[in-house]
């Protein structure tokens, strides 16, 4: 499958936010050396697809604002995507570009989608579990999925009342 990267046009064909030249930037700029020993541009296209897939299911109902068009392919572009206010002004996300946090996050994802599935199947929960003269007893009110906490945090922003989107300021004199 070919890499096609949404540009804030609201494509209804995408299936990245970020391109291969895009990530490489990203990882450069952090020293991520991993990224950079992938064999092949190929396999960097289909990290960044399992990326965007992932932030799909995991953030498709998490994130403010609204689908510019109905018929584009991925969640972004959003209009009335609330930016963090800097000077208690309203300012919100422009609705014809894919954030640069949010290419970011996809970067970031690709990486590790490079080495592991992001979205594993899950089973019971093990709650005891001894093998010779080890045991070990996992919390049973943890998540079974595995959280990106890095990523999690990097788009906090963005979501429904998860960063200044719902929240008021108050200033007084």
């Amino acid at each position: 499958m070919t890499l096609i990267v949404e540009d804030g046009t609201g494509k209804s064909n995408a299936n990245s936010f970020v391109s291969v030249a895009d990530a490489s930037a990203y990882h450069t700029a952090r020293g991520n050396s991993a990224w950079a020993a992938l064999a092949s541009d190929t396999i960097r296209e289909q990290a960044l697809i399992r990326a965007t897939d992932y932030m799909e299911q995991a953030y498709r109902n998490r994130w403010a604002g609204y689908r510019v068009t109905s018929t584009q392919s991925l969640s972004w572009p959003r209009s009335w995507v609330p930016m963090e206010d800097v000077d208690y002004i309203s300012t919100y996300y422009p609705n014809d570009e894919v954030p640069t946090l949010v290419a970011n996050a996809c970067a970031e994802l690709a990486l590790k989608a490079s080495t592991a599935t992001l979205l594993e199947d899950q089973e019971q929960l093990v709650t005891s579990e001894t093998v010779g003269p080890l045991s070990v007893e996992y919390d049973k009110y943890s998540g079974q999925a595995k959280r990106y906490a890095s990523v999690d945090a990097m788009l906090a922003v963005m979501f429904v009342n998860g960063g200044s989107s719902m929240q008021m300021k108050v200033v007084r004199r």
